[in-house]
């Protein structure tokens, strides 16, 4: 079944709709609140850093993490990323395998305490801000410069997994997209020791992709934003075709596709995640992008993730 993130989420005024599911936000509130006061904190023997979210979905919380094993490799350390284990996100799992080792588990305290068994000597979590059952060494809060907070609504009224008063376990803001003033004027208001970074992402691969017509289809948090980023960097899309996230691509929907490639005679493009779901054996017949991460102030980034090393 196919189920898309609701338009009025990032509206920033009350809808009809947000105003009727309002009353099942408090009860998700309560029920985040009563799973927090009954948590127990564990402390472990290595660094663990956490990129989370509080937006749900679509804050680049997996290049980020891989970006910090990144620099934490160039400073000789042996890094792993930790995920719990979802059904349905193996697109990301398998999008780290190519560039990191990841451990995978049911309980992130479980997946970090066999990282120690490993000998691995940092410990990334891709998601888990919300997990206080692990203490963080420090936790880094993601969010895209379009979407922001949204409505600035709890599930399912808005796209919070929980409020902002959440930020006072938080000590680093990472922005896709321009500086905003206002914005970290805003989330300072619940910490006012935030650091805050921004960063853009850059097409390694964009001649593959220049001076030809593209369909662009994707099923990630939101894909409104590839489809912008592609034509930010001049190139020519025909057709978006959004999905769902972490879409699983059936024959069909494949098929479909190339029927399009065929009408429009243009190139099929697509995220790198997405690419990974489609099947091995189809592969050939679809491209994808592959980005870089390039920091405003990317010294003072990696400074912050080596005062870590001990």
């Amino acid at each position: 079944m196919k189920i898309f993130k609701p338009k009025f989420w990032d509206q920033n005024y009350f809808t009809i709709l947000s105003l009727l599911l309002f009353p099942v936000s408090l009860l998700y509130r309560a029920i985040i609140y009563l799973k927090n006061v009954n948590s127990n904190q564990k402390e472990f023997s290595i660094p663990v850093i956490c990129v989370g979210n509080i937006y749900v979905g679509g804050t680049g919380k997996t290049p980020i993490s891989l970006k910090i094993c990144k620099i934490l490799k160039e400073s000789d350390q042996n890094p792993v990323i930790i995920k719990k284990n979802y059904k349905n996100h193996n697109d990301e799992i398998s999008l780290i395998k190519k560039y990191n080792k990841i451990l995978v588990s049911k309980k992130r305290a479980d997946a970090i305490n066999q990282a120690i068994e490993k000998k691995f000597n940092f410990a990334v979590l891709d998601d888990g801000y919300q997990d206080l059952s692990v203490k963080k060494n420090l936790s880094i809060v993601c969010f895209h410069g379009k979407q922001k907070i949204g409505n600035g609504h709890l599930i399912p009224s808005g796209p919070l997994r929980e409020n902002l008063m959440a930020l006072k376990n938080c000590q680093t803001i990472l922005i896709n997209g321009k500086k905003d003033l206002e914005f970290e004027q805003k989330l300072k208001r619940y910490n006012s020791k935030l650091d805050f970074f921004y960063y853009d992402y850059c097409l390694k691969n964009i001649e593959n992709f220049k001076n030809k017509k593209l369909i662009a289809f994707a099923g990630i948090g939101n894909p409104q934003n590839f489809f912008d980023f592609l034509k930010e960097n001049h190139l020519n899309i025909v057709k978006e075709i959004s999905y769902p996230d972490h879409y699983q691509y059936s024959e069909k929907d494949l098929e479909n596709l190339n029927k399009l490639e065929n009408l429009y005679k243009a190139k099929l493009i697509t995220t790198e995640k997405d690419f990974l779901r489609i099947n091995p054996f189809v592969r050939k017949k679809f491209d994808h992008i592959r980005i870089e991460l390039k920091f405003e102030n990317e010294e003072s980034f990696k400074n912050k993730i080596k005062q870590l090393i001990k």
